[in-house]
C-alpha cells in the first residue's frame, strides 16, 4: 500500500474517532433536542466530514477489501479516548477484544 494511501486512512481513521468523541461530550447531559446543537456536535460533524474526504481519497486509490478493515480501528481508537481522556473503565475481556481487532487488521492489511 502506498503510503500517501496510508496516510489517508490513518488520518481519516483518528478524524471519525476524535468526532465519536466530540459527540459524546456534545450529548452527555442534554436533554432537549435543540440542546445537540452545540459546539462539541459542531466539531465532530467537521471531523466526520473531513473523515469522508480522507476515505474516500483512499478507496479512489486502493481496493474495498483493503481500505474498508481500518473502519476496525476506529473502533479500537474511540475505545481508548474513553478510557484515557473520559474516565471510562475498561476489563481485561474487553482488552482482548481491542487486541483481536488489532490482530485481525494486520492479517488484513499485511502483505
Amino acid at each position: 500500500m502506498k503510503q500517501s494511501i496510508l496516510v489517508a486512512l490513518l488520518a481519516g481513521t483518528v478524524c471519525a474517532a476524535a468526532g465519536q468523541v466530540a459527540f459524546k461530550l456534545g450529548a452527555t447531559g442534554r436533554e432537549s433536542l435543540i440542546s445537540f446543537f452545540n459546539g462539541w456536535v459542531a466539531l465532530g460533524l467537521t471531523l466526520y466530514l473531513l473523515g469522508t474526504a480522507l476515505w474516500l481519497f483512499a478507496l479512489s486509490k486502493a481496493s474495498l477489501t483493503v481500505v474498508y478493515p481500518f473502519t476496525a480501528l476506529t473502533f479500537v481508537l474511540v475505545y481508548g479516548a474513553g478510557v484515557l481522556f473520559l474516565g471510562e473503565l475498561t476489563n481485561a475481556r474487553q482488552l482482548s477484544g481491542v487486541g483481536l481487532i488489532l490482530a485481525g487488521l494486520y492479517l488484513i492489511t499485511v502483505k
